[in-house]
């Protein structure tokens, strides 16, 4: 059957919400499963890191098989490899059998959101790109607010929120298969994997600085979700809590993504990026401030997730912005290897923080990489330029 641009779209957006609730949902869930066990924030900390170490390993044996087979074969095998791993986590509870699921989840989900994201910034115009890919943030930022919400069904059974999650990706996956397939332009790119790091090179070359952005995004979503709940249990608040000011930060991004992506269009990328680093600094020293107080805390999360929330998709839009078309899937892929360095890097260190400094250094930790990020973009000005896309999505 032969879907519209549009229809595309929507199915592509609609498949990366899914994703974004068991995202959400793992690791809160997790890290609050091995706390009641009794395991260390650190070691919970490494755990948390498989996922990205997924991303961060599979990143470059991506870009020859999307070009070989295309977009949509991709996404499939991404999708069904997240639901048939989450599927299998109650079958047995293990640091390490976990430790493998979860950098399976991590494989899987990289290759569904590497094949959607170039799908989206190949197929959209420079002028409606931000509104696209903040869209595609926008889908991503609901299901990560809903994700953390399923951490309460553990307490009527552990194995719950894991059988909803993988049920519901198993729904999203049957939908990618209305989507007609379509392959990335070449424009004389070859698809070895030696030409991959090659296209690496010159990404980094032209637009180092627009990755940024995503690596502090996945520094900034991997320690709040893998390591606030540890720190609000040790400060005296419950899962209760945690499930409520968790999905603060998300319900604030996803007010402000589409906003944000609409600026970005008409005011520029990079000032806008800018200016939401600078508020997300402020708003993490505000969160030092008020540690141990959940309306504090959710408030502050709130405000954070309005300015950072939409961090990722403005970078992914940066990004196409300073590249030619022929590397927007290596572009694509350096977005999710730097979004990986950051989340592997973010429990770790969140975890360490907790472990052997006050409470507040958590937050103040955040601050100072916002704070960098921010004076990296004000004083690196890249000259890129893009050539022309395809036909816009809807």
């Amino acid at each position: 059957m032969k879907k519209t641009p549009a229809a595309h779209f929507w199915i592509l957006v609609s498949t990366v919400g899914i994703s974004g609730i068991s995202q959400g949902m793992l690791l809160p869930l997790i890290a609050i499963i091995f706390e009641h066990d009794g395991l260390s924030s650190s070691l919970n900390g490494i755990n948390a890191t498989a996922l990205y170490i997924g991303i961060l390993l599979a990143s470059p044996f991506m870009e020859a098989p999307l070009r070989r087979f295309g977009y949509k074969p991709i996404i499939l095998a991404g999708g069904l490899s997240v639901a048939v791993a989450l599927a299998l986590f109650p079958v047995w509870k293990g640091f390490w059998f976990w430790f493998f699921l979860r950098f399976l989840i991590g494989v899987g989900d990289h290759m569904l959101h590497f094949g959607a994201q170039t799908w989206i910034t190949a197929s959209s115009t420079e002028n409606r790109r931000g509104r696209n890919v903040s869209l595609y943030g926008l889908f991503f930022g609901i299901g990560f607010a809903i994700g953390p919400m399923l951490t309460r069904l553990v307490e009527i059974n552990e194995a719950l929120p894991f059988i909803v999650s993988s049920a519901l990706s198993v729904v999203s996956w049957l939908f990618v298969w209305l989507l007609k397939n379509d392959s990335p332009d070449e424009d004389g790119a070859t698809g070895s994997y030696l030409g991959t790091f090659s296209r690496f090179g010159q990404v980094l070359k032209i637009a180092w600085v627009s990755l940024l952005p995503p690596l502090g995004y996945g520094f900034l979503e991997a320690s709040l979700n893998g390591n606030f709940p540890i720190l609000a249990l040790r400060n005296g608040l419950d899962i209760s809590a945690v499930s409520v000011i968790l999905p603060a930060f998300a319900i604030g991004g996803i007010l402000f993504q589409f906003p944000l992506g609409i600026m970005s269009d008409r005011f520029g990328r990079r000032n806008v990026l800018m200016g939401i680093m600078l508020s997300g600094f402020i708003c993490f020293i505000a969160a030092g401030l008020f540690h141990t107080s959940m309306t504090g805390l959710l408030i502050c999360f709130f405000l954070a997730g309005m300015a950072v929330g939409s961090t990722f998709s403005l970078g992914i839009s940066y990004m196409a912005d300073l590249l030619p078309r022929n590397l927007l899937p290596a572009g694509n892929l350096m977005c999710g290897i730097f979004f990986s360095l950051g989340s592997i890097s973010g429990p770790f260190i969140g975890g360490l923080a907790i472990q052997y400094t006050e409470g507040a250094t958590f937050f103040y930790m955040i601050s100072v990489l916002l704070m960098a990020i921010f004076l990296a973009l004000y004083f690196v000005k890249p000259s890129g330029s893009t050539s022309t896309n395809q036909p816009q999505l809807s």
